[in-house]
């Protein structure tokens, strides 16, 4: 058990399959929660079982309205409930801009954004009075560090996630609005030494913006007051606390978990 109880909840954390999402699953049911990972890649079943009894796994495009329908649909069957959505998947495709590819860029705002307002659109209805799982809950949509900095070679995911930050704001004030009973928070992730982090910093080198892959880390820890790149448990522990009651007065923010980068 972690320092934060979350016994008895139920969450969906989309894009669970691996990376921070696995994580983020992982620390959730650590802390007492009943995962559904929702997740296009079949991985995502193998992470489910792993976690051990009570939990599931759904396959799960977020782009898909009548996919988020399903999913939540699923998750509430199987787990009883739902208490916490954690709109996490998302797409990281480099390109000055350019060189910009729209194919590249629709998909990264199909993901990105489209998916968290789905996201949102579901959940905010699912826990709203008169819905399946009504009594309220919260929804934690994870945006990055990307969206608070002007970091070469990542313009439209920069975007993408400064657009989940505004849809987090007024998502918080429509459901505190219209008496949902629904907090909706987001998260501002560090860099993180992962596989999405490692592929970032090969692009940007590939690009000729930096020297080496190396040169391009450096550059991220050099404007990072806390002189070091983010580790997985950074992250999950400022998620955890926002899925908890100890956050409960915590609505609409924007949680940096940067190492002051972001500041």
């Amino acid at each position: 058990m972690t320092a934060y109880d979350l016994t008895g909840r139920r969450a969906l954390v989309t894009g669970g399959a691996q990376g921070l999402g696995e994580s983020y699953a992982r620390a959730l049911s650590a802390s007492g929660a009943k995962v559904a990972i929702a997740d296009l890649q079949e991985r995502g079943a193998e992470v489910a079982a792993d976690l051990g009894e009570g939990h599931h796994f759904v396959k799960h495009d977020v782009t898909d309205d009548a996919s988020w329908q399903a999913a939540v649909d699923s998750t509430v069957g199987a787990l009883g409930g739902l208490d916490i959505i954690i709109n996490n998947a998302g797409v990281e495709i480099t390109s000055l801009i350019a060189d910009i590819d729209p194919a590249e860029a629709k998909a990264m705002l199909d993901v990105n954004v489209l998916g968290t307002v789905l996201g949102l659109k579901h959940g905010l209805r699912a826990m709203r009075p008169g819905g399946p799982a009504e009594g309220g809950g919260t929804i934690i949509n994870v945006a990055s560090v990307a969206a608070t900095i002007a970091f070469p070679g990542i313009s439209v995911y920069s975007a993408t996630k400064s657009a989940i930050d505004r849809l987090t704001r007024v998502a918080a004030m429509e459901s505190g609005k219209l008496g949902y009973g629904v907090r909706v928070n987001c998260l501002f992730p560090g860099l993180v030494p992962n596989e999405m982090g490692a592929g970032l910093a090969n692009d940007v080198s590939e690009l000729g913006l930096f020297e080496s892959p190396e040169a391009a880390v450096q550059a991220v820890v050099e404007l990072t007051p806390s002189g070091r790149l983010a580790e997985e448990q950074d992250i999950t522990d400022a998620l955890l606390f926002l899925a908890s009651d100890e956050s409960r007065f915590v609505n609409g923010a924007a949680l940096q978990v940067d190492g002051g980068m972001g500041m």
